[in-house]
């Protein structure tokens, strides 16, 4: 496979030629939310799923304690996500009850081990990748019977989100069954680009910071618009 930068720009042509994406399946999720009247009105969106950063070091973090106005602008059809980055697992279980947590998505080293706790506690669990070039996806093996969805984000200097773009035709070296989500960079702009993208374990998109009007502020009217474009 013929290597490309991975913080070049990602355009259609990029990927092989194996179909494309049937847009309407992709479930949404949407990441880095905070302030209640903000998660009001992009839940009007229907979006899939909604995330929640536990993670101190991040300008989108939620806070430890469980906030009622968030929780009540959540119906039971969208899915609470909370993103944790090396937590204790005690402290991951205790958040997922207090905060009501659907899914604890894992940022950092977290091992098999840790994940399958996570697990057979019936909390679902999303582990998440950063995909570079050296990006070695044999590694992956060992969590497959541990995890329910895979994230494959833009490799950073800190966990988290770059804002940027990996290159996806890296996927192409991810064999395994487990479903996964696409996120780094997806801006509305990518609706084309994403139609274009193609695997068999495509699961969701992740979005975040390309729809922000600032940190954990989300633009609503592109949010509606992508999420009702991706639907169609």
């Amino acid at each position: 496979m013929k290597k490309v930068d991975e913080h070049s720009t990602v355009t259609a042509n990029s990927f092989p030629s194996r179909g494309k994406v049937r847009m309407g399946a992709i479930k949404i999720k949407v990441c880095g939310m905070r302030d209640p009247e903000n998660i009001s009105g992009v839940i009007k969106a229907l979006p899939d799923y909604l995330g929640f950063i536990f993670y101190p070091k991040s300008k989108r973090f939620v806070g430890f304690e469980p906030s009622p106005e968030v929780l009540a602008e959540i119906p039971v059809s969208v899915k609470k996500v909370g993103v944790f980055v090396n937590e204790t697992l005690e402290k991951v279980m205790e958040i997922c009850q207090s905060w009501n947590l659907d899914i604890a998505q894992l940022h950092g080293q977290e091992t098999p081990e840790y994940c399958r706790q996570i697990r057979n506690s019936g909390i679902t669990v999303f582990k998440a990748f950063s995909v570079d070039e050296q990006f070695d996806f044999e590694l992956l093996e060992t969590y497959s019977g541990e995890c329910d969805y895979f994230l494959f984000d833009t490799k950073g200097r800190l966990p988290g989100g770059t804002g940027q773009k990996f290159n996806w035709q890296l996927l192409e070296n991810y064999k395994l069954n487990v479903p996964f989500f696409l996120s780094g960079g997806i801006g509305p702009d990518d609706l084309n680009t994403i139609s274009e993208f193609s695997h068999p374990q495509l699961f969701g998109i992740d979005i975040n910071s390309g729809f922000e009007i600032s940190p954990a502020l989300k633009d609503v009217e592109k949010v509606k618009k992508f999420i009702a474009k991706i639907r169609v």
